[in-house]
């Protein structure tokens, strides 16, 4: 039962400690982290990690001034770990885009001639009828669904459909692509493909 008040005084001790140590040097030891951080806006991250790491060893903090000096230490190392993480960061961006961007072009060079003909098709076609064959093939939509939101008369979607879906029949084949299959079908395959 002794041990635990002992304990429990230590503990309160340390606590008091602590708050001592951090009210006397916290002004100082943000200044130097707000001219150092690479982003003024991370000195109170890193400000937070050096008294954590005080809290931490609050047993081998020194006394008095040498408190400030020891915890200009830890800030530095804080700093130096915080440049390195970013460092990292910045170097595992880099690696990662050059694998998305060379997977892309791989895929591409891969990739199904037929699919890149019916995107290249489709890029030909006037927006409109780009809209209403994605609308149809990609959403899945019905001309009279169409016909809500745009607002035009189901039949006028019916007819401006038809023509759209015969358009991209005339420029696949101008793209040498036979077409057996219903353009909003084969659209449908070119959006699950990519």
């Amino acid at each position: 039962m002794g041990d635990q008040v002992t304990s429990a005084g230590t503990a309160d001790d340390r606590k008091a400690r602590f708050s001592r140590v951090y009210r006397s040097t916290r002004a100082e030891i943000l200044a130097y982290l707000l001219r150092r951080a690479p982003q003024r806006e991370d000195a109170a991250d890193l400000l937070g990690e050096v008294y954590l790491a005080a809290w931490r060893r609050i047993d081998d903090v020194p006394e008095g001034d040498a408190a400030r000096l020891w915890l200009y230490g830890v800030a530095r190392r804080v700093l130096a770990n915080s440049y390195r993480r970013q460092r990292t960061v910045r170097n595992v961006a880099g690696v990662l885009r050059a694998e998305l961007i060379a997977r892309d072009v791989a895929a591409i060079d891969t990739a199904d001639a037929k699919i890149v003909a019916v995107h290249d098709a489709l890029d030909a076609l006037d927006a409109d009828d780009r809209e209403l064959l994605t609308l149809t093939a990609w959403e899945q939509l019905t001309p009279a669904e169409i016909a809500g939101m745009t607002g035009a008369a189901p039949g006028t979607v019916r007819v401006r459909l038809h023509r759209a879906r015969a358009r991209l029949r005339a420029e696949l084949a101008r793209r040498g692509v036979v077409v057996s299959e219903e353009p909003a079908r084969l659209l449908a395959e070119v959006d699950r493909a990519g």
